[in-house]
């Protein structure tokens, strides 16, 4: 007999259809991979915490310090190299049209401090190469220092502390280089002792 061969009308169409790549019921739906945690953003150059640090980091080697920029997020992105340019500018002041020293440098009260100087580090000191090597580097700095105190405006100043030990030797030093007697001078102080001699030399150049 033919009922007992008969089955729901179209399920076998249906299976076919599955077997040939049909869609898939709801219940056999292939599971989605987990979501993976997202990258945080670069930070963009026209945020402002961002445009700062920016600033920052190009003017390290500069003598500015940024503490608080303001980019110009109104105006339109061609209008901010313009921003760029003048806070990466540096200093700039009038021509003052001058040629000759406000204060010009007084060779007699240099020299006198530097003696000065000279007499008060090395009072115990014996001669030493090695320590020697340091002192006269310390004592340029600290010489330097007190020359400028001294307030000669565009004045470069070159410092030169030179140890020479006594062995009956002869010695003779010189310097050489461009010089303006008009406005240009320099200084000498020297300690000596049983052992060594100090030599400490100021050059003074006026920069217009």
């Amino acid at each position: 007999m033919e009922v007992g061969k008969a089955g729901r009308p179209g399920a076998q169409s249906e299976m076919e259809k599955r077997g040939r790549g049909g869609k898939p019921t709801p219940s056999q739906a292939p599971q989605q991979p987990p979501s993976t945690p997202r990258k945080e953003r670069r930070p963009s150059m026209f945020e402002k915490e961002a445009y700062a640090q920016i600033l920052r980091e190009r003017l390290r080697e500069s003598f500015h310090d940024v503490q608080s920029v303001e980019p110009p997020f109104d105006d339109s992105i061609a209008d901010i190299g313009k921003e760029w340019k003048s806070a990466l500018a540096k200093l700039r002041f009038a021509n003052s049209y001058r040629m000759e020293p406000l204060k010009k440098f007084q060779a007699h009260s240099v020299e006198t401090k530097v003696q000065q100087i000279l007499t008060e580090s090395l009072k115990d000191v014996k001669y030493d190469d090695k320590v020697f090597s340091h002192l006269s580097l310390e004592l340029a700095d600290r010489i330097l220092l007190v020359v400028k105190e001294f307030g000669y405006h565009r004045y470069k100043f070159i410092i030169k502390v030179l140890f020479i030990q006594k062995t009956g030797q002869a010695i003779n030093i010189a310097s050489r280089g461009i010089w303006d007697v008009a406005w240009d001078s320099w200084v000498a102080a020297k300690h000596e002792t049983e052992s060594y001699v100090a030599l400490a030399l100021v050059f003074a150049l006026y920069c217009e």
